[in-house]
């Protein structure tokens, strides 16, 4: 588990920190502020590789760029940038988090980081220091110099359910834990032949309308999720397998990174795939005692409002970065209970749930509302605007008719 990051003259700031609670921890923010970059570099202090480029410091000759982080352990390590072969180093001694961790990013790739089978490694070795898998890599297969190390989902899925074995009863257990809500899970089907000139025949579902579609044919919402449960799936199995080899205990602690958990869900998907992700474990490993801590990026008030139920100030945080004046800021936020998804998107920076017009006409509605001696003739032309673009409905029209008519009578 990864309790605290601290950057200085790297990333988007010249410092920020950020305390990491043991279950679940959101960071919200708008585009462009580092949400991405805060869960690369989290990956790279629980595994000391990156899933993708190195974090690049400040170009600052009076900057020391270090990144320090600290463990459930406790201890606190720092990595000092060493610009003369443009790395992070850090101590030989220092190995990889002691759990299981897997973190999903918004383009459909993935990486895995397991300790039976990556600590110690290095660039150069006969294996690799983490799995980091491209988009497609996750359906057809990772091989890295020509090794195998994965087979993919397409040919895995069908030959576990050919086995029946272990690991197809644990995807069938995680697919309908991620399942959306509703009376009908995603189920399962036979696999079946889509292709003349592909000899493999392909997983399937049976959909909630009663046909049964090739994976590879299902939405971009469905196959992310069954692509997470696939590398569910495929990391714990392989995790099992080396502990064994290797005389290891396997690990009861699992670190889900997951950038832009919403993405590609529609909105009733999105009020359960939190919940899902934190239950997951049991389903997976059947083991009670087993311990998942979440770092997510959102967008999304309706993942936001779905956290109220369980949201504990002892084991869960919320972060936003924010832009003010030129500089970003990276703050914990404090947690209230807000209701309904339209207050969350005023945490999340959205004044009024409505289009751009229609705030608009609502900030100028609201200005005059304000005044002490209001012009008849400028609030009926804000009230010709809002008729045009303001929902009948809007509850707004309450306030806004009765004072309208107030200052028509006073006229």
């Amino acid at each position: 588990m990864l309790g605290s990051l601290a950057l200085q003259h790297v990333g988007p700031a010249s410092a920020l920190e950020m305390e990491l609670k043991p279950r679940l921890n959101f960071i919200t923010g708008d585009n462009g502020l580092g949400k991405s970059f805060m869960l690369d570099v989290a990956w790279w202090a629980l595994t000391r590789t990156w899933s993708g480029r190195p974090a690049a410091p400040h170009r600052n000759p009076k900057a020391a760029p270090r990144i320090s982080y600290c463990l459930a352990s406790g201890e606190i390590r720092s990595s000092i940038f060493t610009w003369e072969t443009r790395t992070w180093p850090v101590d030989a001694d220092q190995s990889g988090a002691p759990c299981l961790v897997i973190y999903a990013q918004v383009d459909g790739g993935f990486s895995v980081w397991d300790p039976a089978r990556n600590t110690g490694r290095k660039a150069g070795d006969s294996g690799p220091a983490a799995y980091r898998f491209k988009a497609d890599d996750v359906w057809e297969g990772l091989e890295v110099n020509g090794k195998p190390l994965c087979n993919g989902l397409i040919r895995d899925w069908t030959t576990w359910q050919g086995k029946r074995n272990r690991a197809f009863d644990q995807l069938q257990h995680v697919i309908t834990r991620l399942s959306p809500p509703g009376d009908k899970a995603l189920a399962i089907g036979e696999p079946m032949r889509i292709d003349l000139d592909d000899a493999r025949d392909f997983p399937t579902l049976i959909m909630p309308y009663g046909q049964t579609v090739p994976v590879v044919h299902t939405s971009a919402g469905i196959r992310r999720i069954i692509a997470l449960a696939y590398l569910l799936v495929w990391a714990w199995q392989e995790h099992l397998a080396a502990a064994e080899l290797t005389n290891r205990k396997p690990v009861e602690n699992i670190v889900f990174l997951v950038d832009e958990i919403e993405a590609h869900l529609h909105p009733r998907w999105q009020r359960s795939i939190l919940r899902a992700l934190l239950e997951v474990a049991d389903a997976l490993t059947h083991q009670k005692q087993t311990s998942v801590q979440l770092l997510t990026v959102t967008h999304s008030p309706l993942v936001l409002a779905s956290a109220e139920p369980e949201f504990d100030s002892e084991q869960d945080s919320i972060w936003a970065f924010e832009e003010r004046n030129g500089f970003v800021y990276l703050e914990q936020q404090r947690w209230r209970r807000l209701g309904d998804a339209s207050n969350w998107l005023g945490f999340l920076g959205i004044e009024e749930p409505v289009a751009l017009e229609a705030e608009q006409a609502l900030h100028e509605a609201y200005a005059i509302l304000s005044q002490e001696e209001a012009d008849l003739e400028t609030a009926e032309a804000i009230d010709r605007e809002l008729r045009t673009v303001l929902s009948d409905v809007n509850p707004f029209w309450i306030r806004w008719s009765s004072w309208l008519e107030a200052l028509r009578g006073a006229s």
